[in-house]
C-alpha cells in the first residue's frame, strides 16, 4: 500500500528529473558569451554557463537592478562594468558562484560579480544586462525566483558547518 509519503517521493524524483532535462534542454551554446562575461539568458539562445548545472529549489526574494552612472568601474569581484555585462551582487555569497533567476517565465543563469544591493530589503541587485535579459525593466524593486548551483550550496553549507 502507498502512503502519502511514498506518493509525495516519488512526485519529487519525477520533478527533480524533469528539471533536469528542462536544463539540459535549455543549455545550447550562444553566440554572444564573451560580450557578456560567460553568462547567457535561457530564455534566448541558450546558457552556456548553465550547462551541466544542478540547482536548488528556487526560492523568492527581493531584486533591484543596476549599472547606469557605474559603466568602467571594477565590481568587487574585479571585473569592469559595461552595459553588456550579465550578473548579480549579493552580499554574502562568494564571487563566481552560479546563480538562476525567474521572472514571469524568463530565465537568467549568471554568476555573481558584485556586493550589493545597498537599498533596504532586497537581496539582489541585477545588473542591466540580467534585467533586460528577465525583462525586468521596472523602476524599484521587485520579487525575483533564484536558485543557486548545488555545487556550490554544498560548499557554502559545508563552509558554514565547519565555522560552528
Amino acid at each position: 500500500m502507498k502512503t502519502g509519503t511514498d506518493r509525495l517521493w516519488r512526485k519529487y524524483r519525477l520533478s527533480a528529473a524533469l528539471l533536469s532535462v528542462a536544463a539540459l534542454l535549455a543549455c545550447a551554446p550562444g553566440p554572444a558569451q564573451a560580450a557578456t562575461g560567460g553568462a547567457m539568458t535561457t530564455a534566448s539562445s541558450g546558457a552556456q554557463l548553465g550547462s551541466g548545472l544542478a540547482f536548488t529549489t528556487l526560492r523568492w526574494g527581493g531584486a533591484t537592478w543596476y549599472g547606469p552612472g557605474l559603466y568602467g568601474r571594477s565590481t568587487a569581484c574585479g571585473q569592469t562594468l559595461r552595459p553588456r555585462t550579465l550578473g548579480v551582487a549579493h552580499r554574502s555569497l562568494p564571487c563566481g558562484t552560479p546563480v538562476k533567476f525567474v521572472y514571469r517565465g524568463r530565465r537568467v543563469v549568471t554568476r555573481v560579480i558584485d556586493r550589493g544591493p545597498y537599498s533596504h530589503g532586497n537581496d539582489w541587485d541585477l545588473t542591466l544586462a540580467a534585467a533586460r535579459a528577465l525583462r525586468f525593466d521596472r523602476v524599484g524593486a521587485d520579487r525575483v525566483g533564484f536558485a543557486l548551483s548545488r555545487k556550490f550550496a554544498r560548499k557554502l553549507h559545508a563552509k558554514r558547518r565547519s565555522a560552528r
